[in-house]
């Protein structure tokens, strides 16, 4: 893998995920209690034996930038690296990033070298665990200018997903986005006999997704890049590709989830949560990295806690019940709290409490459903937060905002002592 280049999209505003990238950028994002986003996709790189990574960073980027800078680093004695190519203006080019695809031609220089025969294009906000070595053994055998991840899906699935059309030999022949109706559905239908060779039985699945995950000979990408103006992958240079390129498929059968929504989100997060699983985080041979920190182990004081995550450094008070939750690094969660499908994400620092300043915690006798509280909140005594009238949206206030149906307390917030939604 010493010839693969890989490139981590992470520039987006991530509006869909909105108030949770208020503040951040949408990989900075926190999962799973003490993860971010981008560790999704870095880790599989590092564990798939691909160590030179560029991450392509915008919006709201300070934050991601610090958890990379403070995690990342190679011994000496390997040419590896993850460097961070934010956008800026040069010579050249005085603009944003307009896309994906002109995020990576404005880069293009630290592409196209000699040491590079293979570019692999990812995401940083999707939910996975890949060996990206299967995917270049793919496309190797294949003989493809440019591979493309694919995931069977349902029909219901794919009307909201890219779905590809394919030979007898997986050459990529069709490419429709979001198919709706029954017609156009028939036409992307994949011959379950094809899923057979690979041993896989399409089982209600017959539906080829694109998943974000290219894998592009680097001579391919860059005349692609320079010869066009194309914006966006997905729904530019890879259409292309496959009238102009010989464009093949990866089949991929794993967990993956796609984490652009607050639904989509708080749904991912809370399925770690279950006895077995879908996405396991304690993987023997491949772990998922993140920043390595210096915290003590987490204080539960004659407290209940039932198919629940809870990180490192956390404080949780006596009677407190915990219930398919999960409770991030530093969290204070004071004395008969009931907190109950939710998502606490924590605390960047402890803080002793003072007389004229509310305590960085969740403070006895709150109720918690439903609910995201984001980072560095303060929460008073007795607070109600529950969605009881099932609102599925609702406009952001000083206090929260709805979305999905899911209650999300916006980073930093104070809410007073009996605040109630």
């Amino acid at each position: 893998m010493n010839n693969v280049l890989a490139i981590v999209l992470g520039g987006g505003r991530g509006t869909r995920l909105y108030p949770l990238t208020k503040y951040r950028s949408k990989p900075a994002v926190p999962i799973a209690g003490k993860y971010r986003l981008i560790d999704i996709p870095l880790s599989n790189c590092i564990n798939s034996g691909v160590n030179r990574i560029y991450v392509l960073t915008q919006f709201n980027s300070v934050s991601l930038h610090r958890h990379i800078r403070a995690t990342y680093n190679f011994d000496l004695f390997h040419r590896g690296f993850v460097e961070i190519l934010a956008a800026q203006q040069t010579l050249t080019r005085t603009d944003w990033y307009q896309g994906t695809a002109d995020a990576v031609r404005q880069n293009l220089s630290y592409i196209d070298r000699d040491d590079v025969d293979y570019v692999l294009v990812l995401s940083g906000d999707q939910l996975y665990r890949m060996d990206y070595r299967e995917l270049l053994e793919t496309h190797q055998k294949s003989e493809a200018d440019v591979t493309i991840a694919a995931l069977p899906v349902t029909a219901e699935a794919a009307s909201s997903l890219g779905i590809m059309r394919i030979d007898e030999t997986g050459r990529v022949v069709g490419f429709l986005e979001k198919p709706k109706t029954q017609e156009e559905l028939r036409f992307m239908r994949t011959d379950p006999e094809w899923f057979a060779q690979f041993g896989l039985k399409a089982e209600g699945r017959p539906f080829l997704a694109n998943m974000g995950i290219y894998l592009f000979n680097r001579q391919t990408l860059v005349d692609v890049l320079e010869k066009t103006e194309y914006r966006d992958f997905g729904k530019e240079v890879f259409p292309a590709s496959i009238r102009a390129r010989r464009v093949c498929v990866h089949l991929f059968d794993g967990y993956w989830e796609d984490i652009g929504t607050i639904g989509a989100f708080f749904e991912a997060n809370l399925a770690l949560t279950r006895p077995a699983p879908p996405f396991v985080l304690d993987h023997p041979e491949a772990p998922i990295y993140t920043r390595a920190r210096f915290l003590p182990p987490s204080r539960i004081e004659r407290a209940t806690i039932r198919d629940s995550l809870v990180a490192d450094g956390c404080v949780i008070g006596e009677g407190a019940v915990i219930e398919n939750s999960i409770i991030g690094l530093r969290s204070i969660i004071g004395p008969n709290c009931v907190i109950r499908n939710s998502i606490i994400m924590g605390n960047d620092f402890y803080e002793a409490p003072t007389a004229d300043r509310q305590a960085l915690m969740i403070d006895e006798n709150s109720y918690i459903e439903n609910a995201i509280v984001d980072k560095n909140c303060r929460i008073g005594k007795n607070v109600r937060i529950v969605n009881a009238e099932g609102v599925k949206e609702a406009p952001e206030t000083e206090y929260c905002m709805i979305r999905d149906g899911v209650t999300v307390i916006p980073k930093g917030t104070v809410l007073p002592d009996n605040w109630a939604l």
